[in-house]
């Protein structure tokens, strides 16, 4: 049976952190987000995972999360994302200095990977279920072209106590499949009730609205469908320094054009993250919770 791979966006984790070695540890022994994304999904069937980088790091990146790291239980792949990275006959625009975005971080994997995969950000903590969900749906659709997928996380399990998040908020037909999927940026709970603000006025949330936090699944065409949109986007957003390649923006232009469809897979696992300093706390009770509770050893790599 095909063994998913798990594809991890990590080119912007030097700046974020400054130094890889000095890396957030919110586990017992140090343990960064991402080697509890790992853990599950080894244990959730994934056979390989590729990380996406930075040749600025790349020394130290290597170094922190060697293959002998995971104890020879799973393939370890580097590839890495840069600004002048472009097709032919595209250069990088005077004074850009922002990244690409999340697709563009997708499309330097094409090569390391040929079965269906999964996307997660570096440092955002998922939960068991949803990599077990999102691997059992990506082994069901192997040697498939345009079943697609993402874990929808219910909005109220994704706030922070400190402050407004941005959330993908998707809108679902009858069979969950993804009609749209909105970025909202100013998400929180105000008065008891979740709204996002939009030009200063308040829009009300359900608790359980799906929304993206970036944990996709794709089979191998999508790569191609990317490479040839980058192309338009790149031409139409020239002069734009700080216009972005987004997954959703690939995504919904493949769902509207009926080239493939997205299955929104519901989850009721807590999503957590740093969005702000004061989360971390936070994280690292979540983390010793989930210890105590037996999900995870004291000791992730033995």
């Amino acid at each position: 049976m095909t063994k998913p791979t798990l594809l991890v966006l990590a080119a912007g984790m030097g700046s974020r952190y400054g130094s890889l070695k000095q890396m957030d540890g919110v586990g017992p022994n140090g343990e960064a987000i991402i080697d509890y994304s790992i853990y599950d999904a080894i244990r959730a069937g994934f056979g390989k995972v590729v990380f996406v980088i930075r040749h600025a790091f790349e020394k130290e990146f290597r170094e922190v999360f060697a293959p002998a790291r995971f104890g020879g239980k799973v393939e370890v792949e580097f590839v890495f994302q840069e600004l002048d990275m472009l097709p032919e006959g595209f250069t990088v625009p005077e004074g850009r200095v922002k990244p690409w975005g999340t697709n563009h971080a997708v499309m330097m994997a094409e090569k390391a990977i040929n079965e269906p995969f999964a996307v997660i950000n570096a440092d955002d903590f998922y939960g068991k279920n949803a990599y077990q969900t999102i691997g059992d749906y990506l082994r069901s659709v192997a040697g498939q072209k345009g079943k697609y997928c993402n874990v929808g996380y219910q909005v109220k399990n994704t706030l922070s106590d400190f402050g407004s998040v941005s959330r993908g908020v998707c809108e679902v037909d009858d069979k969950d499949n993804l009609v749209s999927m909105v970025e909202r940026t100013s998400i929180e709970r105000k008065n008891g009730q979740i709204v996002y603000t939009l030009d200063g006025q308040d829009y009300p949330l359900a608790e359980d609205t799906p929304v993206s936090m970036n944990l996709f699944g794709f089979t191998p065409d999508y790569f191609a469908y990317s490479k040839e949109y980058f192309k338009t986007f790149l031409a139409e957003n020239a002069a734009n320094l700080k216009a972005e390649f987004y997954i959703p923006t690939m995504v919904n232009k493949l769902v509207k054009d009926g080239e493939a469809e997205l299955r929104i897979l519901r989850t009721d696992s807590d999503w957590f993250g740093v969005t702000y300093k004061e989360d971390r706390p936070k994280v690292v009770a979540k983390i010793r919770q989930l210890i105590d509770a037996g999900v995870y050893p004291e000791k992730l790599w033995k």
